[in-house]
């Protein structure tokens, strides 16, 4: 029942910056973890960033000092400010959100991805 739905994906120069948004609906108390991933063609998908309910993040070497994330936990919602952006982020970016729930453990919930494509 929860759902994840990503927007600000668009197209944009090298240099340039986007910001990325994700909203969680449905029935649950709270997030443990949000996050955002990505995946190219041809590549597996891999972990972009990570903000837990806290406030704790955890970033891939490849985007640190460009990419932020942030959360609103009040919101249900969480945030990619990503700058300096280079042809090796175009990707379809994808939220997913943690949640634990009793007895079942954490659930992995993935939202249905947004384009993001810069250009050279």
């Amino acid at each position: 029942q929860v759902q994840l739905v990503e927007s600000g994906g668009g197209l944009v120069q090298a240099g340039g910056s986007l910001r990325l948004s994700c909203a969680a609906s449905g029935s649950f108390l709270t997030i443990k973890t949000m996050g955002w991933y990505r995946q190219a063609p041809g590549n597996q998908r891999e972990l972009v960033a990570t903000i837990t309910s806290g406030g704790s993040t955890n970033y891939a070497d490849s985007v640190k000092g460009r990419f932020a994330i942030s959360r609103d936990n009040a919101k249900n919602t969480v945030s990619l400010q990503m700058n300096s952006l280079k042809p090796e982020d175009t990707a379809v970016y994808y939220c997913r959100a943690d949640i634990a729930r009793p007895v079942w453990g954490t659930t992995v919930y993935w939202g249905q991805g947004t384009q993001v494509t810069v250009s050279s």
